[in-house]
Formats: C-alpha cells, structure tokens, sequence
C-alpha cells in the first residue's frame, strides 16, 4: 500500500512533520504536489481534494495523506495512524495515547508559533499586522515558549524508560516532531532560543541526537529538504525576535 502526500510543494509547514517519519524509515512516499502536474499530480492534484464535492473524506485543508482509500487529514492524526505502521510508537495503547497527546501540544505550540506574525487574520499579510506581531511575539518568547519548551524538557525528564525519548525507551515520531520544532524556532527567534536553550538540556540534546541519525542527516544535507522561509510556519523577522 502506498503513502501520497499533500501538502504545498514550496514550504516545510505542517508537512514536514510526516516527511520526517518517511525520511526516518525510508519509506516510499509521493509528495503530491511537488511532482509534475499530470495524472493527478502537483498542486492541482491537491486542490482537487480541497475543492472536492464528491470525496467522503475530504479534507478541510493539507497536509492529508492518501493510502488506499483512506484519506487522513491534520497532522497529529496522520501521525498517529503512521506510527504504530512505521515502527515509530510503543505497541502499549497507554503509550500510544500519550504520544498523541504529546503531538496534540506540539499542534498547539505551532498554532502559536503561527500566530506571532499573524495574530489578527491568516488572510491579512504580516506587513499588515506588523504592530500586532510585535507585541504578540514578545509575549510569545517571555511566557509561552518557555512554558511549552520547560513542559517537554520535563517529559523526558519524568519518562520512566529513560530521558533519552520523549514517550518510552526508542525513537518515535513524537521525538522527530520535536526535532523539527526546535530546527523551527531556532530559524524564527534566533536570539531568544540562544537564550533559553541552556535551560532544556535533555530537550536539546533530543534534538542533537536526532539530527544525527542517519537518515534524517542524509535528508537534512539533500534538496528534499526545504528550508525554512518567511513563507511558512517558522518565520524570522527580526524585529519579532527581541
């Protein structure tokens, strides 16, 4: 059975974080809307869904995922369905749960992340924003990241398996997803992740160690990697980094 990807071909997004888990795996996958744009490929392969009448499962926006006549949208979900199929995810139901869960605050600390350059109006461009930003960032980087980064530093602190990992003794897709937050904060708030990093040891050796990995170093150093831009999720505007 084979894995499609949707989700826009020129940004990381909320993508990435299932790329992650195909890169990791060397699984055999389709990002859909990077490819040329015949039999049901590139963007208007992907907008055929979004705009579909007729599919069950339409989803309400990417990344979604084709597998069979399955189609699973929002992020934490695919990455629950894949886990447990990737070898990613402890086999307990308790465990699996709380790796969800865990996703499930990653999913809100994205939000957050997105809504430092837009706290208005998705549909508004940060130019048009900028003093709303502003002050919203600045609350973002002295309350909430904080919080968020010391509550997954004492996740692998209290894991009973080890503080190696974020939910059990092995990689699972939770520990790539924290990977790719720390990439994606460290490319929009520079100078503030100089700042706290020293406080989450554990969380930025997780991240070291991740990067480290074999396969996700070859996916990091190839030109299937993306780089982050101010066109995605995680955007440096310097002014919004002080």
């Amino acid at each position: 059975m084979g894995y499609e990807l949707y989700y826009w071909p020129s940004i990381q997004g909320r993508g990435e974080f299932v790329r992650l888990l195909f890169e990791e795996t060397e699984t055999e996958y389709v990002d859909v809307a990077r490819m040329p744009a015949r039999h049901g490929m590139g963007v208007p392969g992907l907008m055929h869904f979004l705009g579909s009448r007729t599919v069950e499962q339409a989803p309400f926006a990417p990344p979604f995922l084709k597998t069979g006549n399955l189609v699973i949208a929002q992020t934490a979900n695919i990455l629950q369905y894949l886990g447990p199929r990737l070898g990613l995810v402890p086999r307990a139901e308790a465990a699996r749960i709380w790796a969800h869960q865990l996703q499930l605050t990653i999913a809100d600390l994205v939000t957050e992340v997105h809504d430092t350059h837009h706290p208005i109006a998705s549909a508004q461009y940060y130019e048009d924003q900028k003093s709303a930003a502003k002050r919203r960032a600045a609350d973002f980087i002295e309350n909430r990241l904080p919080k968020f980064l010391g509550y997954f530093e004492n996740v692998l602190k209290r894991n009973l398996k080890g503080d190696r990992h974020m939910v059990g003794a092995r990689l699972s897709y939770v520990d790539l997803s924290v990977f790719q937050i720390v990439e994606g904060l460290r490319y929009a708030f520079p100078n503030a992740m100089t700042h706290l990093e020293p406080k989450y040891p554990r969380l930025i050796d997780l991240h070291d160690r991740v990067s480290a990995r074999p396969c996700i170093a070859e996916y990091l150093a190839s030109e299937r990697r993306l780089p982050f831009s101010e066109e995605g999720i995680f955007r440096h505007y310097p002014v919004l980094d002080q």
